[in-house]
């Protein structure tokens, strides 16, 4: 169970890192100013922190039984509402003071919300197939 845990904290820290970079790369490029949303964190530890260690922890996600059954990449995808909804509805509101779905950063902040966790559970799902992880399936009736 423990090397599980383990792959899974790991697989969604690698997720959390390359959501990190993609996050940093869409503000360098001007993509996210030119889309009119104020996101353009400088690329160091105390931004990269909060992604890798959080992606980790939502890296569990994928122990679960939840949306089981499905290919992985779309498992992946299925699994980013988590954190995308994390985001919206109680970092953006409480811990940034940038109001429900991050709105006062940008009328289109909820869109690049869930590109960049799209990030995360594509690239947590790919990590944990490489390593031919053994994840929960769906019940057989």
């Amino acid at each position: 169970m423990i090397s599980k845990l383990s792959l899974g904290f790991a697989a969604g820290a690698l997720g959390g890192l390359a959501t990190a970079l993609t996050i940093w790369l869409f503000g360098t490029l001007g993509i996210t100013q030119a889309a009119g949303v104020g996101i353009a964190p400088s690329l160091g530890p105390a931004f990269l922190y909060g992604p890798i260690i959080w992606g980790g922890i939502w890296g569990w996600l994928f122990l679960t039984p939840l949306a089981a059954g499905l290919p992985l990449l779309l498992r992946g995808l299925l699994l980013s509402l988590g954190p995308s909804l994390a985001q919206c509805f109680v970092v953006f509101p409480f811990k940034l003071d940038a109001g429900v779905l991050g709105l006062a950063l940008g009328a289109l902040t909820p869109v690049f919300v869930l590109i960049f966790n799209a990030v995360w559970g594509l690239v947590t799902a790919a990590t944990l197939a490489a390593q031919g992880a053994a994840l929960p399936r769906r019940a057989r009736v």
